[in-house]
């Protein structure tokens, strides 16, 4: 990866401690354990993360029926589906 722009930031010496003793386990840099942990929370992942995520969820074997059974089976149902509504002016 072509690292163009540079940035500093300043962390608590606790933070730097953690994130050091982190990239170190995962035989990283602190850099790019900022910079993986700024894809993930902001969602910006390359199209090669996307495809492969994509690819990961296709190949899951999940249940999918018709829309309509799908609707039934998870769209709760109002409550005025239940209701019986009954005109007063009708009963004795």
């Amino acid at each position: 990866m072509e690292l163009a722009k540079k940035t500093t930031i300043l962390f608590p010496p606790d933070l730097y401690q953690q994130l050091a003793a982190l990239a170190r386990d995962r035989r990283s840099s602190v850099g790019e354990l900022v910079r993986s942990a700024c894809r993930a929370q902001y969602g910006l992942a390359d199209r090669l993360e996307r495809l492969s995520a994509v690819a990961e969820l296709a190949g899951l074997a999940l249940p999918v029926g018709s829309v309509q059974q799908m609707e039934r089976e998870s769209v709760p149902k109002s409550e005025t589906d239940s209701v019986i509504f009954v005109d007063s002016n009708v009963l004795p």
